[in-house]
């Protein structure tokens, strides 16, 4: 045997034990779509504001913007889709608590700069009788902390009395602190945002520094030099994230959000508007858990046909082709384990057109076989050595199997484009079954059969051609 031909045989048996030692066990490894798991099912409605009113552009934008999130994410396939004229239709296959699921979506993220008209207090803390020495300090700190809620209370009623004279204008809370601000005009939003990232402000707490594009940048400068010995507020999601007080112009369009972030916080708020700042806001109206939609008798029938369509394919190859038959088998073998390490190494799901894609990938697979094998033939009955018709023989057909694949992989990519949901699970499957089933015909058969050439295993040649004899 041939040092090149050993060397091929360790490098295929390498990667099928790579193969293996990653997909098994193989609970978890592989996704399950939404038509074999089920998953959440989750409907979201834009609500207009003053400041942000729903408008068929915005609508769209939420949409494009929900599914980058969702993508940062790792989830794949999931189904997001416009459900009348202000709704959004969200499924993510396997995520089935709806906590979980709201996670993935993340917070809406609507991001605001705002004018600061006034500012009241922050909300009292009520006194724990543990903390005082006495029943009268505690008596005294009950008293005080009542007054307290009084004037907090007092304040927010005067700023919702102001904010129904001035639509502009509206009450805004501290998330940490639960200080009371009258906001006022939005110098700009989160649909500006260039970039976002973790970074730390000069005491080393974790922060998110921004980065607007130039139409924002124009309206930061602008916002800043309004407002110069004024506070601004950073506002997210309504709560007021940050209100500093603008010391100087800022030009250039970039800014900071500082406050009480853990580095998780700063990293996964970095991550929500990176994604993207949603232009209005985004409540969620519907969230409940979905099983399988074809339901398990439907994917017990898949499989057994995915099953029973590969054994025909075996049992074929094996009575037509004898040994070169079985060899076409062990490289279809390979390939279907590929395909399913594959599946698990993208982390990609699959849906049942994405079995349909495996099942029609395995009569694909030993099609580049069957063409390598009747070139063969034809080259042995020529009289030509069995070493010498391989090599015809996959050198001839190699074109015609090069140009089938690379048609079938444009038709793959234009559905995986265009498609959406279980069409892309078909896309995925059929282009990983083109690539392997390329790999596995043109490598791995032509590698075993160099090894038996080798091997001077002649039943390879009385098998292809039977009437003629070994010369």
């Amino acid at each position: 045997m041939k040092r090149r031909d050993l060397i091929r045989l360790a490098i295929i048996a390498g990667i099928i034990v790579a193969a293996i030692a990653y997909l098994f066990p193989i609970e978890g490894k592989i996704r399950l779509g939404l038509d074999l798991k089920g998953g959440s099912h989750i409907i979201l409605q834009c609500v207009p504001t003053p400041n942000a009113p729903v408008t068929e552009d915005s609508v769209n934008r939420v949409l494009e913007i929900l599914r980058n999130r969702i993508d940062q994410f790792g989830v794949t396939e999931p189904v997001i889709q416009r459900a009348g004229t202000n709704r959004i239709l969200v499924q993510l296959p396997g995520v089935k608590d709806p906590q979980a699921a709201m996670e993935l979506l993340g917070k809406t993220a609507l991001l605001e700069f705002r004018e600061v008209v006034n500012v009241g207090p922050e909300k009292p803390l009520k006194p724990q009788r543990k903390n005082y020495s006495s029943e009268n300090e505690y008596e005294e700190a009950l008293k005080n902390y009542k007054e307290a809620m009084k004037e907090y209370e007092d304040t927010i009623k005067k700023f919702k009395e102001r904010t129904k004279k001035e639509r502009e204008l509206s009450v805004n809370f501290n998330r940490e602190t639960g200080r009371v601000y009258l906001l006022g005009k939005t110098w700009l939003t989160g649909k500006y945002l260039k970039n976002a990232r973790t970074t730390f402000d000069r005491f080393g707490t974790p922060a998110v520094s921004l980065e607007f594009n130039s139409e924002g940048a124009k309206l930061f400068e602008e916002a800043t030099r309004k407002n110069v010995g004024r506070q601004l507020a950073i506002v997210l999601d309504g709560n007021v994230i940050s209100a500093p007080v603008v010391q100087e112009v800022i030009s250039g369009g970039k800014a900071q959000i500082t406050g009480d972030f853990t580095l998780r916080e700063a990293q996964k708020l970095a991550i929500l508007l990176r994604a993207g700042a949603l232009p209005v806001k985004v409540e969620v109206i519907e969230n409940r858990t979905i099983g399988p939609t074809l339901g398990q008798d439907s994917i017990r029938k898949g499989i057994k046909a995915g099953l029973f369509g590969g054994a025909l394919v075996f049992i074929f190859m094996l009575i037509y082709y004898g040994l070169m038959g079985l060899v076409a088998d062990l490289a279809l073998a390979v390939n279907i384990l590929l395909i399913f390490a594959a599946l698990a190494g993208l982390e990609a799901t699959l849906t049942l057109p994405g079995i349909a894609g495996i099942v029609l990938n395995i009569g694909m697979a030993v099609d580049g076989n069957i063409l390598i094998f009747e070139r063969i033939k034809e080259e042995l009955r020529e009289g030509k050595t069995m070493r010498a018709s391989i090599d015809a023989g996959f050198r001839k057909a190699f074109r015609t199997i090069f140009d089938a694949n690379v048609t079938t992989l444009i038709a793959a990519a234009v559905l995986f484009y265009f498609g959406s949901g279980p069409i892309k699970g078909f896309a995925v499957t059929l282009s990983l079954g083109v690539i392997i089933s390329m790999f596995t015909a043109i490598v791995v058969t032509r590698s075993i059969l160099d090894v038996l050439v080798s091997m001077k295993v002649k039943a390879l040649r009385v098998l292809m051609v039977p009437k003629v004899k070994e010369g």
